[in-house]
């Protein structure tokens, strides 16, 4: 049986060091320009070229993502951009519009181009269109049925990528005008301010100005709200139908949320492809899942068009935990040090996640300050964020591994 590649977002080089750490088996990042995630963190080109060796000498390949949609002002600099990257080694560009795969194709001749989910390909005629202009895999739209996947499938011999979990878009993937218009905000520039997560009231025609609170409880209305995308418990069939990558979304996420959701996709997906006569849906998977910020889940339009129970109206974000630190390094005898990233306190109970699912519950007994010497740091009663604290674990271990806390 193939297994699928597990494709992980990478929003900065820490994104891409956690994304590899857990299991990723390609990562997708972006510039400083000409990609769809512009607010994320990016990467210089310095930056981009160090990503792409440490991922290769760790066997994961990384795609450069370029799918944005720039008017006739941005070609010049487009030109540009594309000649600095094109010395970075990587294994593909992401892009959606014609006249940008055209220019890569001018720059690159080489280069494997991928079909951004932007491009909106949604039937089997648009695949083999884009497989006339050379591309190499079709990432296709949230918007298609496991059916409808399967016919793809069984008409192109394109590599095929779906998303299987993140953030949903209430349009067409990008294709959203509300942020433009009441932000100022292109989403098809990468700059979207998400107005479908804001709360909204609602103002009938003949009363201007006044507004009226739609609520059944107390937390608001998100009338554009939709739950986050979860085919975790379908991967068997996706699997089974010929997929060869499976994405998650998430540049702009935190790395709590990026470690949690790529150790149990690689945690699941490895059980599935290793033994598929054996396979179990393990439900620790799912609440793993639930332990991240998230808004509800839902299977979009996986197994057919959405009704009214996939749309979140009455809450926001789900957080359950917080994220505390990362181990920056480990030393003998279970001492390590800790980058904190919230605040933390002796007495306190947080929970080390590493890969392949493990997970140890600790109790933080004492620690110290990172630096001074073995013995000679101050001890702490609780550390700040970006704080280097020393302390012992009865475990074992790795750097880059997360630690967090239930609220």
């Amino acid at each position: 049986m193939k297994k699928p590649e597990l494709l992980a977002p990478a929003g900065n080089l820490e994104k891409l060091r956690i994304a590899v750490h857990y299991g990723a088996d390609a990562v997708y990042l972006g510039g400083r320009a000409y990609n769809l995630r512009s607010l994320a963190d990016n990467f210089s080109v310095e930056e981009m070229a160090e990503a792409v060796r440490y991922a290769h000498d760790r066997g994961v390949r990384v795609y450069l993502t370029i799918n944005s949609y720039p008017g006739n002002d941005e070609i010049a600099g487009l030109y540009d951009y594309l000649d600095e990257v094109s010395r970075v080694p990587f294994d593909a560009y992401i892009a959606a519009d014609p006249g940008v795969i055209v220019m890569i194709r001018e720059v690159c001749p080489a280069a494997t181009i991928h079909l951004s989910t932007q491009a909106n390909t949604t039937n089997w005629k648009s695949v083999r269109f884009w497989e006339n202009q050379g591309m190499a895999r079709i990432n296709l739209a949230r918007e298609m049925s496991m059916d409808g996947i399967r016919e793809v499938r069984g008409k192109t011999g394109l590599e095929l990528e779906v998303f299987v979990h993140g953030a949903m878009c209430i349009s067409y993937s990008g294709r959203c005008l509300l942020s433009s218009i009441m932000a100022g905000r292109n989403a098809n520039a990468g700059e979207c301010a998400h107005p479908c997560r804001w709360n909204y009231a609602l103002v009938e025609e003949k009363r201007p100005g006044e507004f009226f609170p739609v609520m059944e409880e107390g937390g608001g209305t998100f009338i554009f709200n939709s739950k986050d995308l979860c085919l975790l418990e379908y991967l068997p069939d996706l699997v089974e139908s010929g997929i060869d990558s499976l994405k998650i979304e998430g540049r702009m996420k935190g790395i709590h949320y990026l470690a949690s959701v790529i150790r149990v996709y690689r945690d699941a997906l490895d059980s599935y492809c290793g033994d598929p006569g054996g396979y179990r849906f393990r439900p620790e998977w799912l609440d793993e899942l639930g332990k991240i910020s998230h808004r509800g889940y839902t299977t979009g339009f996986f197994l057919g068009k959405p009704t009214e129970t996939d749309r979140e109206y009455h809450s926001r974000y789900i957080r359950n935990y917080d994220f505390v630190g990362v181990v920056h390094e480990t030393g003998e005898h279970g001492k390590i040090v800790v980058e904190a990233r919230n605040r933390m306190s002796v007495g306190e109970t947080v929970e080390f996640i590493g890969r392949g699912m493990s997970s140890n519950v600790f109790r933080l007994a004492e620690m110290s300050a990172a630096e001074g010497g073995d013995g000679a740091a101050p001890m702490l009663q609780s550390a700040n964020p970006n704080q280097l604290v020393s302390f012992r674990v009865p475990f074992q271990v790795e750097k880059y591994d997360l630690i967090r806390r239930e609220k």
